[in-house]
């Protein structure tokens, strides 16, 4: 994929709020591709891996589904969708209201490769 555009990324960027609405976890990974990587300082807290990353459908899938089950009533509101040439951030409201900007890496099948979540402090 050379660049992003708009209506891919708008697209995404719903589809990946709702996913993650629903709290349906094959739905969230159906985005990633199966070796993607993921870092997040909540990573960190729930996982228990002091690198604070995780690779793969199956750790990364492991991860939500205990974040899933810590909070059961996540709900994400999004708040804009900033484009890059292979890569969306998405700036949205996460649990407890806590403010999130993560950065979604794609690779050649508009699958994310890499994601990187910031929380505000």
């Amino acid at each position: 994929m050379k660049g992003m555009d708009k209506a891919f990324a708008e697209h995404f960027a719903a589809e990946w709020i709702d996913s993650w609405n629903s709290h349906d976890l094959k739905r969230i990974l159906s985005h990633y591709e199966e070796d993607f990587e993921m870092s997040s300082p909540v990573i960190i807290q729930v996982a228990g891996e002091a690198s604070g990353t995780l690779r793969g459908k199956a750790a990364v899938g492991a991860y939500w589904k205990k974040a899933l089950e810590l909070i059961p009533d996540l709900k994400f509101e999004l708040l804009s969708v900033l484009v890059g040439v292979n890569s969306i951030t998405l700036h949205y409201k996460g649990a407890h209201g806590r403010l999130v900007a993560e950065v979604f890496h794609f690779g050649s099948n508009q699958k994310v490769t890499r994601a990187c979540a910031h929380y505000a402090m």
